[in-house]
């Protein structure tokens, strides 16, 4: 059984002393959402600004801390980069890796996603890996092409321990931060897609344990019913996730009902 992720993605937004408030706060909120950590994990991926706080305020309490970005190197003259081996060295336990974001404004190649997968690995930092197509894309019927190429490329050289471990986001470009959400259906179909796609890469031992997150514009309104889809194992959560008490609530989605055994197709 897939033990459901929901990841908190705060982009470029807060300031030094939002940490400590915001951290303080969930801690608090989950409480009274009576969440059960060991049910369902769950990660704050922030700033590097950030993660040192949190790092010491989400101590022993069942809470990841996520980078949003990394070099795949361990050091040399990569001015403004951050290396996995910092990343480790802080105990950050999850890093996004190829956000559509990372993609379109910094010019993110599929190959350079595979060598910050093989980085995160060595130094035992879960990647939560985002694939995704473009509005034109969907619209002209590519959008399994489009993933099917994403993943095939950035899992290039990636063994089979490796890619199960690995957490993949789909994230329709179309649906981030647009207020445009995909159904569940249509997130489910590729969320689907992309598993059959891994047993392809690998094999379908490897594709049923790899934990697949939806990303686009997911709210406590829309959680529950994403979370009932049979491959939808969790959420990659922007905008909402700014604000504690919703992304609490967007946690609390009801992990007794969410086995992943199908449950609608």
């Amino acid at each position: 059984m897939r033990k459901p992720l929901i990841a908190a993605n705060w982009k470029m937004n807060k300031l030094v002393e939002d940490s400590t408030a915001y951290g303080e706060e969930l801690i608090e909120r989950l409480k009274a959402e009576d969440v059960d950590l060991k049910k369902v994990d769950v990660a704050v991926c922030v700033p590097f600004i950030h993660m040192a706080a949190l790092k010491v305020i989400f101590l022993l309490r069942g809470i990841g801390v996520g980078a949003q970005n990394m070099h795949s190197a361990d050091s040399g003259a990569y001015t403004g980069e951050i290396s996995p081996a910092m990343l480790e060295d802080m105990g950050i336990e999850y890093v996004i890796i190829g956000h559509s974001e990372r993609r379109m404004y910094f010019a993110e190649t599929d190959a350079a996603c595979a060598e910050k997968l093989k980085a995160a690995h060595s130094h035992k930092i879960r990647p939560i890996l985002c694939v995704g197509e473009s509005l034109e894309q969907r619209e002209a019927g590519e959008h399994f092409d489009t993933v099917r190429k994403q993943l095939a490329g950035c899992f290039e050289g990636i063994g089979g321990k490796e890619a199960a471990g690995t957490v993949i986001a789909y994230e329709p470009v179309w649906a981030i931060g647009t207020g445009r959400t995909a159904t569940s259906g249509q997130a489910n179909e590729m969320a689907s897609f992309i598993r059959s796609v891994m047993a392809d890469l690998y094999d379908a031992e490897a594709a049923e344990q790899i934990v697949i997150l939806y990303g686009g514009s997911v709210k406590k309104s829309n959680i529950a019913e994403l979370m009932n889809m049979s491959d939808i194992d969790g959420a990659l959560v922007g905008g909402a996730s700014l604000d504690a008490g919703e992304f609490a609530q967007i946690v609390n989605f009801d992990p007794d009902v969410v086995g992943k055994t199908p449950k609608v197709q």
